[in-house]
């Protein structure tokens, strides 16, 4: 049985959720609504950075291996 998601597709989606949540982080006030729901942007801001730096990783990953498979 193999895994249904590709190393790429994987690197596709961290880009996107990096996207997602940067802009989302830099948009968004710190309450939002009138429900009083609190965001903590520093939080959201450091989750997407870290997604960030995953997608560089396997960004990386992938070079390496392009490079060594010559």
């Amino acid at each position: 049985m193999t895994f249904p998601l590709g190393f790429l597709d994987i690197s596709l989606w961290l880009a996107i959720a990096a996207m997602i949540l940067l802009v989302t982080s830099q948009m968004l006030s710190p309450h939002y609504g009138k429900i009083n729901i609190q965001i903590d942007r520093k939080k959201l801001k450091n989750v997407a950075f870290a997604i960030s730096i995953l997608f560089l990783a396997t960004v990386a990953m992938r070079i390496i291996s392009i490079i060594l498979a010559q």
